[in-house]
């Protein structure tokens, strides 16, 4: 399984030519400035009255719940504790349009951990989203209410446009400098968040959201996916009929886009853990490290040799890797087909892997918003 854990993604910062790069969200209907999603180890300063500001983002999908809760540095942020786990709450959504009472109950018991740890590092703010499950289902909003009365939370469920947003805010610091032209996308559990970056950035503070030409949501993720096709004996015919399905999702945002591929530079910039989990099968660790996951670079034939190497594979060799784990071994095929079919509309000879996405672009949105760097207090 990836390792979350605070030692692990305390890991290098992104190119130096792009840390600095500012970037912008849309959350709450209104623009907030941020900087790119940035990991720093070592000793934090104190803010005021010598204590320590903890900020906690919370990103409830259809497969994950996930945790960070970070201080601010001189540069961005550090990590202090992290949560995640797989708690498909969206399972068994595209028959019934309904969160089961089981999915509940493993995400709410998943919740409660979180809560546990926001509370022993005293987060003074945090913001907890909930995504596709919660948008589609019909006793969503009694989800969220059970949540604020058993947890002691409040679940802010996201739009689709915001969600794409804060993809792009939470990893756009990656993308090459020199490229005229990149596809980001983000491969959750129930749906595919997909944009469309236009022209260079004019300067290391120009705001990514700004670049967004066209952008879309699929409504395709690995857990549904997998649910429509089958998970577990994935066959090249299987395989096929799961890259067709999506590339017809695909197609009205592939018409929008299509002078994407054409610029120069071009490259597509992917973040999940379809994309973490080929980089770290290409590199061929032993077990998940991020700081060698988060930022690598990928050539076309590197991904089709890693999504080739999966396809051979059977469910018990998935689940024995400890890279996927068995909770993800039914589900990663899937997120390979979502991938296939966006390399197919958008031909690239590279892709840069981002393990960073809506809690990064939360946590710095919130500490942009604060002022503490403003403030001098972490100069």
């Amino acid at each position: 399984m990836r390792d979350e854990s605070a030692a692990a993604v305390s890991a290098r910062p992104a190119d130096p030519q792009t840390s600095r790069e500012g970037s912008r969200a849309i959350t709450g209907g209104r623009p907030i400035e941020a900087y790119p999603p940035r990991y720093e180890a070592g000793r934090q300063e104190t803010g005021r009255h010598g204590r320590r500001d903890a900020y906690a983002a919370l990103d409830l999908g259809t497969n994950n719940c996930r945790l960070l809760v970070a201080e601010p540095t001189p540069n961005g942020f550090r990590v202090i504790d992290a949560f995640s786990r797989i708690v498909r709450l969206g399972e068994g959504l595209g028959t019934s349009n309904r969160l089961t009472e089981a999915a509940i109950e493993r995400t709410v018991e998943a919740l409660r951990i979180c809560r546990g740890k926001m509370k022993a590092r005293a987060v003074a703010r945090s913001k907890v989203i909930a995504t596709e499950a919660c948008r589609l289902a019909v006793n969503g909003s009694e989800f969220v209410a059970r949540v604020r009365a058993e947890v002691e939370l409040d679940l802010e469920i996201v739009d689709r446009q915001t969600e794409a947003y804060l993809a792009v805010t939470g990893c756009a610091a990656l993308a090459d400098p020199r490229a005229e032209s990149v596809v980001i996308f983000d491969i959750g559990g129930g749906s595919t968040e997909i944009a469309w970056l236009d022209g260079a950035a004019a300067n290391p503070s120009t705001d990514p959201t700004l670049r967004i030409r066209a952008w879309d949501s699929l409504p395709v993720g690995v857990v549904t996916l997998a649910e429509r096709h089958g998970g577990t004996e994935v066959t090249r015919r299987t395989f096929e009929g799961m890259v067709e399905e999506v590339g017809d999702l695909i197609s009205p945002f592939a018409i929008r886009a299509a002078a994407a591929a054409t610029a120069p530079y071009f490259h597509l910039l992917g973040t999940s853990g379809t994309v973490t989990t080929l980089a770290a099968m290409h590199l061929r660790l032993a077990r998940y490290e991020r700081r060698r996951v988060d930022g690598l670079w990928m050539s076309d034939g590197e991904v089709s040799d890693a999504i080739e190497d999966l396809l051979d594979t059977r469910l018990e060799q998935r689940a024995d890797n400890p890279c996927i784990g068995r909770d993800r071994a039914d589900l990663v095929l899937a997120g390979c087909a979502i991938l296939e079919a966006i390399r197919r509309v958008f031909p690239s000879e590279r892709l840069r892997i981002a393990d960073r996405g809506l809690r990064e672009g939360l946590l710095m949105n919130m500490m942009r918003e604060d002022g503490v760097w403003r403030r001098g207090r972490y100069r």
